[in-house]
């Protein structure tokens, strides 16, 4: 799929890579939209990339003095999702991420990369609009800062240069006294690309000194964006300016529910029409003000969402640069590999083909069905998405590795319950619980169900699936209760 690879241990390299390479070369992070492009033939003149997963750093959540938030390139969305100060501070962000796809993609897909890839359908430009987001492009050439709204040509259009690289991507923390939410419609619960969503942040006047809750009800300013209803994300002027000065009164939120309705162009394709993501628009904006005004913006938002990282995983800088005429040397289920071949083809390919694991199934190649699941330097990920040289350096572990002399638990339970029918999903559903049953020791039906959501059996109902984890979790209980 490309002719040259090169894993980068300093964003100097990179800057000079691009330069050199004059458009050829792409970035990879987490690779999750650009290997389904490359396998599609959808990047004519693509022949290089440049991996930046080794650069130290690139991961990093902070706040700065001035009380603006900063994210690396290398943040993924879980990142976002499991980041107490994200949820403090951004959580209209948080809520985007968590609605991207499913928990393994999640593990790999980076928020960078969904502003880069720049589809107004991508949940999280949505609320980094209203945010007032600003990224930082490096090049050998120098450096700049752009707005979203000053980022965005189009479609898949932005104004980054082949030679620029994403740095940093900023945006000021929402103050005690503003409201945020992040709404997505879409036509399955999981693993679905937005036909709508909507983000809302309204500043209030007034704030209590001793509590810091809200006690004013009037509207200073208000931020509405809308996702997959133009050809970029757009503001909805008219709407936002309508709500300033006045209440969250019935009557003014189906106004501006209206006015939002107003404001968009969209099309029709196979996943709806334009004229119902036009009414759709409407009732998710009347959704989002109703739940602003009754305090319910994170109604159905776990309280510990389901990560699928265990203890947290490791990500590994590398010690040095890595490149497309090195052998890939990688640690699979505790047994070290060096592969000469396979330099090429995604992580899937190189276990089955090349270290004849054949566990991990290749269903759909397209990150939706889970059956390929493994888990990388410790995070449960979808390996037909994943480059082969990522795992140079890496810590991998496949179905193979779950047993020694006795099956897992998991796949006792599996076996036991019935849960096991074509049995083709079956190591994929495994490595999900596996690492569920690593993350917590008591899940609940909903964090079971959280956990499976990336992973798709046409067999069964889940019903023995579910049944399946939750004795083993049940056993686990007993035996610590016996001792």
């Amino acid at each position: 799929m490309w002719k040259s690879y090169l894993r980068a241990t300093k964003i100097e390299d990179v800057l000079n890579e691009l330069a050199e390479k004059q458009g050829s070369a792409r970035i990879v992070a987490g690779a999750t939209d650009l290997m389904l492009e490359l396998e599609r033939g959808q990047r004519p003149g693509v022949e290089s990339l440049v991996d930046i997963t080794g650069i130290a750093g690139l991961d990093s959540i902070t706040m700065d003095e001035n009380g603006w938030v900063h994210l690396g390139p290398l943040v993924t969305h879980n990142d976002c999702v499991g980041s107490k100060l994200l949820r403090s501070y951004a959580y209209p962000l948080v809520r985007a991420a968590w609605e991207v796809g499913s928990p393994q993609i999640r593990n790999r897909g980076t928020v960078v990369g969904n502003v880069v890839t720049a589809s107004p359908a991508n949940d999280t430009i949505t609320p980094l609009m209203a945010l007032g987001a600003v990224v930082t492009l490096r090049s050998v050439r120098g450096e700049r800062h752009l707005s979203l709204a000053d980022f965005y040509q189009g479609v898949r259009r932005t104004v980054m240069q082949p030679d620029e690289m994403v740095v940093d991507l900023a945006f000021p923390v929402m103050k005690e006294n503003e409201r945020g939410i992040f709404i997505k419609y879409a036509l399955r619960r999981a693993q679905a690309i937005s036909l709508v969503n909507i983000a809302v942040i309204l500043s209030f006047a007034g704030k209590s000194p001793v509590s810091g809750e809200v006690t004013g009800r009037v509207i200073e300013r208000a931020a509405i964006t809308l996702g997959a209803v133009s050809p970029v994300i757009l503001h909805a002027e008219e709407a936002e300016k309508f709500l300033v000065g006045k209440t969250l009164e019935e009557d003014v939120i189906i106004r501006a529910a209206e006015l939002v309705r107003e404001a968009t162009r969209p099309i029709s394709d196979v996943r709806g029409s334009a004229s119902y993501r036009k009414h759709m628009s409407g009732v998710l904006a009347k959704r989002a003000l109703i739940a602003i005004r009754d305090g319910r913006e994170q109604d159905g938002f776990p309280e510990v969402p389901v990560l699928l990282t265990g203890a947290g995983g490791q990500r590994k800088p590398l010690a040095k640069p890595w490149r497309m005429d090195d052998s890939i040397e990688t640690v699979i289920n505790g047994k070290p590999y060096r592969f000469e071949n396979g330099r090429d083809k995604s992580l899937l390919r190189l276990l089955r083909e090349d270290a004849e694991l054949i566990g991990s199934k290749e269903g759909c190649a397209e990150g939706e069905c889970g059956a390929c699941t493994v888990f990388l330097d410790g995070v449960a990920v979808m390996s037909c998405l994943v480059p082969a040289p990522r795992a140079h350096g890496a810590e991998v572990v496949t179905i193979e590795g779950l047993a020694d002399e006795t099956l897992h638990p998991v796949q006792e339970g599996f076996v036991r319950a019935g849960a096991v029918q074509c049995g083709y999903c079956t190591p994929g559903l495994i490595m999900s619980s596996v690492k569920l049953l690593e993350e917590r020791s008591k899940p609940t039906l909903d964090d079971i169900r959280q956990a499976l959501a990336g992973n798709l059996c046409r067999c069964t109902g889940y019903y023995k699936i579910i049944e399946a984890i939750e004795h083993v979790i049940e056993n686990k209980n007993s035996e610590v209760r016996n001792g």
